[in-house]
């Protein structure tokens, strides 16, 4: 596995790792100049399969000498052992099978298909539910991803209900990537939209989830989400109100979400990571959440902006932004 390779004492076996793992989709990364290029290789593959939110910026190589700090740097963002976010799985899984959100055995094809089959662990999570803390890791991001992004989709909430979806959706709620984007239930997106009571929350827990989705945003967009209009943004909205659910703090609310944006977005979250280094020498675990997740950094505009900047600084070659897409 990624994990069991990616060591800073092992860059030069991490790096052959890469060539004899990737060569075949990318023979160019056998040139010995695009190191950088090879770690971001390293994220995309972790990350292959995950089909949404990236934007793939062409043929991208960074001009940096000191691999072994650009090597912590990777693995301070997305560390080995994953990051640990503190709630709980409970029963959610089995109630989005009940609900008619996941189709088990459409989800699980979906998975072998894509060549990353669900794990033991994760068949469990869904069937039987889980008392487990979640830990996002390399392996499970994609996971994690559509498991949010089901109980996003499918738990009745206030911002579904009469929020800024709903009034601009004009009647056609399965007009967006983040609904007609779902197609791995048993039942019609129309159906399935807000309609389950699977996490409850208090008046005071659902303004904490208005709050904090108002101010975190995504790189794939300008929308925050409080406006889920795609599947890192409704799977957010999943993830804030279980964290609400089991009484998270607005703080550690914005912690998840910055760490959760790292591991569905890998590439814009290094480069963020890169222009936070040499512009304010801070390193990403100290960047503040709040912060990062904000309009000013993590929006797609936001973002743009970053990639710009490290562009015309030498850090990035100038490479052509070939979109993204928001799907299962």
């Amino acid at each position: 596995m990624l994990d069991e390779k990616f060591d800073d004492n092992q860059y030069e076996s991490t790096i052959d790792y890469i060539d004899t793992t990737a060569i075949q989709m990318f023979p160019q990364t056998r040139s010995k100049k695009h190191l950088i290029l090879r770690i971001f290789l390293i994220i995309l593959i972790f990350s292959s399969g995950l089909g949404s939110g990236y934007f793939l910026w062409g043929r991208e190589s960074m001009t940096h000498n000191n691999t072994n700090e650009l090597t912590s740097l990777v693995n301070s963002i997305f560390p080995k052992e994953g990051i640990n976010l503190k709630i709980r799985y409970g029963n959610i899984g089995p109630a989005l099978i009940d609900s008619g959100t996941i189709d088990l055995k459409t989800f699980v094809e979906l998975y072998e298909q894509s060549g990353q089959p669900l794990s033991d662990q994760e068949i469990e999570i869904l069937t039987k539910g889980s008392q487990n803390e979640i830990v996002i890791t390399r392996e499970n991001a994609h996971f994690l991803l559509n498991y949010f992004w089901a109980l996003g989709l499918t738990n009745k909430n206030p911002l579904l209900d009469n929020g800024p979806i709903q009034q601009a959706s004009n009647g056609q709620i399965d007009r967006f990537a983040s609904t007609g984007g779902w197609t791995i239930g048993t039942k019609p997106v129309k159906e399935l939209f807000s309609s389950a009571e699977i996490v409850t929350l208090s008046p005071e827990q659902q303004a904490f989830v208005q709050e904090v989705s108002q101010a975190v945003y995504r790189p794939c967009c300008d929308n925050p989400t409080h406006f889920p209009d795609c599947n890192h943004g409704m799977a957010m909205l999943g993830l804030l109100e279980l964290m609400a659910s089991q009484n998270a703090t607005e703080e550690e609310m914005f912690k998840t979400a910055k760490y959760a944006n790292a591991f569905w977005f890998p590439q814009q979250t290094l480069e963020q990571a890169m222009y936070f280094k040499a512009t304010q020498k801070e390193n990403y675990k100290n960047i503040d959440a709040k912060q990062i997740v904000g309009y000013q950094y993590s929006s797609g505009s936001g973002f743009q902006n970053i990639h710009q900047w490290l562009s015309q600084n030498g850090l990035l070659e100038k490479a052509q932004n070939s979109g993204s897409n928001c799907g299962v």
